[in-house]
């Protein structure tokens, strides 16, 4: 005997609902363990495993008489689900029964249970830890009993599922932990298609679905009650079924199958609410924001305007004048100078000097429309307003940054010193010359420009070419071919040619 031939034979059975899984898990696990020797298929087997073949194929001839009565069709009956694990014998099972409920009256029947079907599956050669196996057992009792519903044409209670392991259903009413990929995706299989509520704990002795797993001999499966009949307790009051233990909800903080949950500390960072301090971060050219906050202030004119009337405001879309454009400048150095210099604006606005310890003292500033500007001698100069007392502004504001941008695109990206000379006509950035030199630096297209030439490395002579005494040609030829009909014009010779290699 072969394990090929145990195979087929094993396999030749036909057993769709797993009536007879009793009876063929024996050599279903007499195959796992010829795949543990590693036997070849067509090697004889030992001595042992012959011995126990035999007896099997003897045992299993009994099986020609095996008969269960089923009665599936009342709709008032509740499927059972029962699922256990045989660690020893490394297999999991799995079977499942009708409960057809008492009626009384005409169509009067008593209760009565009825076997659907079983399954047992072998694990794998791969070492499982039990509660892995117990909840691989349930997972295959949810799928079974799915296609079961799927199937019949009946329609039937939500069913009832039963285990001997109260580690399957701690996992099962758990919702807080955190469980490793193999558990998770398995709990969640049993989560989307049942509810913890119908899960129930079962001793191990009143298991019925623990009878595969021990295995049974053909004679003794027909005179099985509880293969055949179902558990006893079933046909009792629900409230003399089995007591369900308290520790479900126990913690699972020593679980090895939990995850590690790890500490992490957060800082809450207020979100800045100025709807400016949004607009400066967001745009990256000056003149696109003087012309966006334009437009926020004529928006707000015209609301102002239509708030009396209670009109709706009209769509028309009309471009920002450049009055506007300039109160909209005006509004953002403001914002700006709140930002950085806001001590400096409230000394100047209550009259007072500012303190001597500020930056902006050496520049006498004063406030001209609510804008901080530099002071000095030159009101009776011929000088634009704007260049006798330019805005100042701080270089660490991002405004200093968008300004001294537009500059230095607007002047064809010149210098350091012009684009200084052009900044003084309007502003008065404290230590420009570092922040305009930054600018330069960032900038790329004056770095393509002014970058210096990268120099060639030329690599060393090969020997062949630098040795005087070993030239690269060492033995010169001349060659002469010909001839050939040359035309040169309206001229048509013959002439032959020479041709030799470079001498050294």
């Amino acid at each position: 005997m072969t394990r090929r031939g145990i195979l087929a034979v094993v396999n030749s059975i036909y057993d769709p609902l797993g009536l007879l899984a009793p009876v063929i898990l024996p050599a279903k696990l007499l195959l796992k363990d010829l795949c543990k020797e590693q036997s070849g298929w067509d090697e004889d087997i030992s001595e042992k495993h012959a011995e126990d073949w035999k007896g099997w194929t003897e045992d299993v001839t009994y099986l020609s008489n095996f008969q269960v009565n089923r009665c599936l069709k009342p709709a008032d009956s509740r499927t059972h689900c029962f699922s256990a694990v045989a660690p020893l014998l490394g297999c999991l099972r799995v079977c499942l029964w009708h409960r057809i409920l008492p009626v009384t009256g005409e169509q009067a029947r008593q209760e009565a249970l009825f076997l659907v079907m079983g399954k047992s599956r072998v694990a794998s050669l791969k070492q499982v830890t039990i509660p892995r196996l117990e909840l691989t057992a349930a997972v295959v009792a949810v799928k079974i009993d799915k296609m079961l519903h799927q199937e019949l044409q009946v329609p039937l209670q939500p069913s009832t599922f039963w285990t001997d392991s109260t580690t399957v259903l701690r996992y099962i009413d758990n919702d807080t932990a955190r469980f490793k990929t193999f558990v998770a995706n398995r709990i969640n299989v049993i989560r989307e298609a049942t509810k913890p509520s119908q899960w129930k704990y079962v001793r191990t002795t009143e298991n019925p679905a623990d009878l595969p797993s021990r295995g049974l001999k053909a004679k003794s499966l027909a005179q099985s009650r509880t293969w055949i009949d179902g558990p006893s307790f079933l046909l009792n009051n629900e409230c003399d079924w089995p007591e369900q233990p308290m520790q479900r909800k126990e913690s699972l903080q020593n679980d090895p199958e939990v995850k590690n949950t790890a500490t992490v500390n957060t800082i809450q960072v207020e979100e800045d609410k100025e709807p400016m301090n949004k607009l400066i971060d967001y745009y990256s050219e000056w003149h696109k924001l003087k012309r966006a906050v334009a437009w926020i202030l004529k928006l707000k004119r015209t609301l102002q305007q239509l708030k009396d009337e209670r009109k709706e405001l009209s769509r028309t879309i009309i471009q920002a004048e450049k009055t506007l454009k300039s109160k909209a400048e005006s509004e953002i150095i403001k914002f700006s100078q709140r930002q950085q210099f806001n001590e400096e604006l409230q000394a100047l606005q209550k009259g007072k000097q500012v303190s001597r310890n500020s930056q902006l003292f050496r520049l006498d500033p004063i406030l001209q429309d609510s804008i901080l500007r530099v002071g000095g001698r030159l009101n009776k100069s011929a000088m634009p307003e704007t260049a006798k007392r330019p805005a100042i502004i701080s270089k660490h504001s991002r405004v200093a940054t968008l300004i001294l941008s537009d500059i230095h695109q607007r002047t064809g990206h010149a210098g350091r010193s012009y684009v200084l000379a052009q900044l003084r006509r309007k502003y008065w950035i404290p230590q420009a010359n570092s922040a305009i030199r930054k600018l330069l630096n960032k900038c790329v297209v004056c770095r393509r420009i002014t970058g210096k030439v990268g120099s060639r490395r030329w690599r060393t002579y090969l020997k062949i070419a630098s040795c005087p005494i070993n030239p690269h040609l060492p033995t010169p030829g001349v060659d002469f071919f010909g001839p050939f009909d040359v035309k040169r014009g309206r001229v048509q010779s013959r002439d032959t040619a020479c041709c030799s290699p470079a001498l050294p």
